[in-house]
């Protein structure tokens, strides 16, 4: 196999955008880095790899995706069981930062979101797919991606304005009373 057709050299630059749509996607780093594994593991092995640049690129998140769906078989039984729990996200210091309090609203907001308005912010907002890249890639028309993540952002705007009505700071909720 060429150098220049190798898919390990030709997948490390893709490898951050990977684990943000894995992340997008599986809404826990763990799960993430797995699927990255995975999808690296199954280009590694692939017997025809696309040539062109673009091609290369949707085909990566594709069996990325791919490997998300299939793995979703087998974390609904766990899932329903963490959630029965009562598993909550995990604790941190909030230190009055503004940019880590914007991030952590959107990543929770992100991941009140359906999965299908998830993954159309996940390809055009985090990926950097064009919309017909994500119309390509969604099997959709252009003008579909475009108003699924209008819808997408417009409920995500929504959450995030109720989330920041309801979580006053607490010295503004000891002052209230």
């Amino acid at each position: 196999m060429a150098a220049q057709h190798d898919p390990r050299q030709r997948i490390e630059p893709y490898l951050s955008r990977l684990f943000g749509y894995a992340l997008s996607l599986a809404q826990d780093r763990e799960q993430a880095r797995d699927l990255v594994q995975d999808c690296a593991l199954r280009a590694f092995s692939a017997t025809r790899v696309p040539e062109d640049a673009a091609a290369f690129r949707a085909w990566l998140f594709r069996i990325l995706r791919n490997a998300f769906l299939d793995g979703q078989k087998h974390r609904a039984v766990r899932a329903a069981a963490a959630d029965d729990e009562g598993d909550g996200p995990n604790d941190e210091i909030w230190r009055g930062d503004d940019r880590l309090i914007s991030v952590l609203t959107v990543r929770l907001g992100m991941a009140k979101l359906s999965p299908a308005h998830r993954e159309v912010i996940a390809l055009v907002d985090i990926v950097g797919f064009s919309y017909e890249e994500a119309g390509d890639f969604l099997d959709v028309p252009m003008g579909t991606v475009m108003s699924r993540l209008s819808r997408a952002r417009c409920a995500l705007l929504a959450i995030i304005s109720e989330s920041r009505v309801q979580s006053l700071p607490i010295a503004a909720k000891r002052a209230v009373k």
